[in-house]
C-alpha cells in the first residue's frame, strides 16, 4: 500500500479513470470537474491518493487559501473503495493531508461531513478535529 500526492504530471487515463469512479462512491448529484483542471497549479490543492499495485484504493483532497484570518486548508472528496475501508486508507490518506498543512504553515484545517457518516465522524475525532459552532451554507451557481 502506498500513501502518496498526485501531480499533474502523474495524470495517465487509468488513474483518472480509477479516480472518477471512486468519486461516484461519494453519492449524490454532485458533478466532478477534470483532474487535469483540478490539479492545476493556480487551483492550490492536494490531492492524497492510495494504490496498491495499480489500483487506487482512496482519494482525499485539501484545497488551501489566504484569508484575513489566516492560511487555511480545505478537506473535501474523502472516499475509499467500499471493499477496502476498516483498512486505515483514510486515516493514511487524512494524516498525509496534515502533513502537507504543516509544511504549508496553515493555521487550520477545516472540513465537513455529514451526520450519518459516523465512520468518518470517529476517525476526524480521533485525529484530534473538533466540532466547530457554526453552520455551512450553500448556494449552488449551475
Amino acid at each position: 500500500m502506498r500513501i502518496d500526492i498526485l501531480t499533474k504530471h502523474d495524470l495517465n487515463p487509468l488513474i483518472q479513470e480509477q479516480i472518477s469512479k471512486l468519486f461516484r462512491q461519494l453519492g449524490g448529484d454532485k458533478n466532478q470537474v477534470a483532474l487535469g483542471e483540478i490539479l492545476e497549479e493556480k487551483n492550490q490543492i492536494t490531492l492524497a491518493y492510495c494504490s496498491e499495485n495499480t489500483k487506487i484504493e482512496g482519494i482525499a483532497l485539501m484545497g488551501t487559501y489566504k484569508v484575513i484570518s489566516g492560511k487555511k486548508g480545505w478537506i473535501e472528496d474523502v472516499v475509499v473503495q467500499a471493499d477496502s475501508r476498516g483498512k486505515g486508507i483514510g486515516r493514511k490518506l487524512i494524516t498525509k493531508l496534515l502533513e502537507a498543512a504543516k509544511q504549508k504553515n496553515l493555521s487550520e484545517i477545516l472540513l465537513f461531513t455529514e451526520d450519518h457518516r459516523t465512520a468518518a465522524i470517529q476517525l476526524y475525532t480521533q485525529l484530534g478535529f473538533k466540532v466547530k459552532d457554526s453552520r455551512i451554507y450553500t448556494l449552488k451557481l449551475n
